[in-house]
């Protein structure tokens, strides 16, 4: 019983590290909320519906009993160093972005113009940074959170920071699987947080869907990325125009 109870708070843990909730889990498992609570509450998973739960995780039962043997938590970062290693190799830092969002040896080889031998070789650099395990065959083990965030003013975001510039607002967001909404006002802090609490809210069911489509095959996936910003901002010329009361 007690082994039981450590691999389903093992799961527990895995889903509020990725902001899966159990009505999202439900949705993919095609159950009530209820039923998913239920099962958890009481702990009566059936190894298929654990296998269930574990595919659409995108990890094997082997990983969640080993996250038990560890005990050690799903990191929801990388290190400072580890961010440095993949900015300053550009195919490095490709292959370890898409084998962080479950993609396989083959389909990045397939998909990219590297050779079989080349990938591996990145995969093994990224498995002696910690960042992943490359396994017997060439399969994949992710060693951090899925829906982990990058180091705040970290040296991916500054990466990032230069490509959204030159790139990813590069549109009109007026085709098909682009919109771009831009909205201003004036909140209080109570209205902000609550502004915030519906973005993580809206996080976490890009990263359910995110898993939910793992099952399905490359060709009907399409990298896909979503940028929700909030901050008390005005433009520059505004702000010098402001009459300010002065004490």
């Amino acid at each position: 019983m007690a082994q039981a109870e450590s691999l389903v708070n093992a799961l527990k843990n895995l889903l509020k590290a990725r902001g899966i909730t159990y009505a999202q889990l439900a949705k993919g498992l095609a159950l009530s909320e209820a039923s998913v609570k239920r099962i958890f509450a009481e702990r009566s998973f059936t190894l298929e519906r654990l296998d269930q739960v574990c595919t659409l995780l995108g990890i094997q039962i082997s990983d969640l009993a080993r996250m038990v043997v560890t005990e050690q938590p799903v990191p929801s970062r990388l290190t400072e160093e580890q961010e440095k290693k993949l900015v300053a190799d550009p195919k490095l830092l490709l292959v370890a972005v898409h084998a962080l969002h479950q993609w396989t040896l083959e389909e990045i080889v397939s998909t990219f113009a590297m050779s079989t031998a080349e990938c591996i070789r990145l995969l093994a650099q990224l498995d002696k940074l910690g960042i992943l395990d490359l396994l017997p065959n060439n399969r994949i083990r992710v060693r951090v959170a899925q829906d982990f965030t990058w180091l705040p003013g970290g040296p991916i975001q500054q990466y990032f920071r230069a490509q959204l510039r030159n790139d990813f607002f590069n549109s009109h967001f007026d085709q098909p699987g682009e919109k771009m909404i831009m909205v201003s006002g004036t909140l209080s802090e109570e209205s902000n947080a609550a502004v915030q609490r519906t973005m993580n809210r809206l996080s976490a069911d890009f990263l359910a869907a995110h898993h939910q489509d793992l099952s399905l095959p490359l060709e009907r996936r399409t990298g896909t990325a979503m940028i929700v910003a909030l901050r008390p901002w005005s433009p520059a010329y505004f702000l010098e125009l402001r009459r300010d009361e002065k004490p």
